[in-house]
């Protein structure tokens, strides 16, 4: 009778632990929207982009998300369809590593559905550090040059910008069960950032003699290249003239497959939320009620 009742205390907590744990594998595109980007949404210039995570189920709706995410992303002049962008000949790049906490919603219950609509949001962390290739083709990282004056006593206003920041992750997509302890999913994601330099362009061009004082002449090679096109007669814009918008924060966006695997075996269609259908849940252990 003892051995009964410890199991009948022990068996349902184990169960839930087990049941109603997901890893989360996904993978997709990236992209970002901002000063070196026509387009809001857009596949031109996506890059790949990977995570992983966990998944924590509160009842059949309502989950907890901790996902990790790898992406790539980029923006070229050269690619603009506005000859003054093109013109400007700005160019970088960056990788980004994201840590989110999310809260996800599942609209219909996949117990009794095959498809459901569901969305998610939270807060994330991420780190990114935008970088070009100069004209011999070596890499060049570009917060580390102030190439709009960050950090430079001539522009107190101008603080240099941080690589880890906050932001606000909002997503949305379709599930489809394809076995009792997998789920496929495809979804679109956005973050909100809080800053204006994932691409490092937000503002106006600095003094050039202050900034090769500051930062050297690599600093003034970097912040302005359309002097590097071919028959092009520019030379380097008066301080104070338009670089960049900074009007509005950059952010950025994946879109792809999230594929959720349960923890725990599967036996007779039992359920993470209730009894399997037959006397034993999928641990073995008795149901009681």
């Amino acid at each position: 009778m003892r051995k009964f009742l410890l199991l009948s205390i022990l068996c349902p907590l184990v169960a839930v632990s087990q049941q109603r744990f997901h890893v989360t594998l996904s993978a997709g595109l990236s992209n970002y929207a901002g000063d070196l980007q026509d387009h809001q949404f857009t596949l031109q210039q996506s890059n790949f982009a990977f995570g992983a995570g966990i998944k924590y189920d509160f009842s059949p709706h309502l989950a907890l998300r901790l996902a990790y995410n790898h992406a790539s992303i980029e923006g070229d002049d050269k690619k603009s369809s506005d000859p003054l962008l093109r013109a400007r000949n700005l160019s970088f790049a960056s990788k980004i590593n994201e840590g989110s906490l999310l809260l996800e919603y599942t609209v219909l219950n996949l117990e009794d559905r095959k498809v459901s609509p569901y969305i998610y949001s939270g807060v994330s962390v991420f780190h990114f550090n935008p970088y070009a290739y100069d004209t011999l083709g070596n890499k060049v990282f570009l917060k580390p040059l102030s190439t709009e004056g960050q950090g430079l006593e001539q522009y107190p206003d101008r603080k240099p910008y941080k690589l880890t920041q906050f932001a606000i992750p909002f997503g949305i997509g379709v599930k489809f069960r394809i076995s009792e302890n997998t789920v496929l999913a495809y979804e679109v994601a956005v973050r909100k950032t809080f800053t204006d330099h994932l691409d490092d362009v937000s503002n106006t061009y600095v003094d050039q003699f202050a900034l090769a004082q500051a930062r050297g002449t690599k600093a003034v090679e970097m912040a302005f290249r359309a002097d590097e096109l071919k028959g092009s007669t520019s030379t380097y814009p008066a301080d104070g003239s338009v670089r960049g918008g900074p009007k509005y924060d950059d952010w950025y966006y994946t879109t792809g497959f999230t594929l959720y695997i349960g923890l725990g075996s599967g036996n007779g269609g039992s359920s993470p939320f209730g009894r399997s259908k037959g006397g034993r849940n999928r641990l073995g252990c008795p149901n009681v009620l």
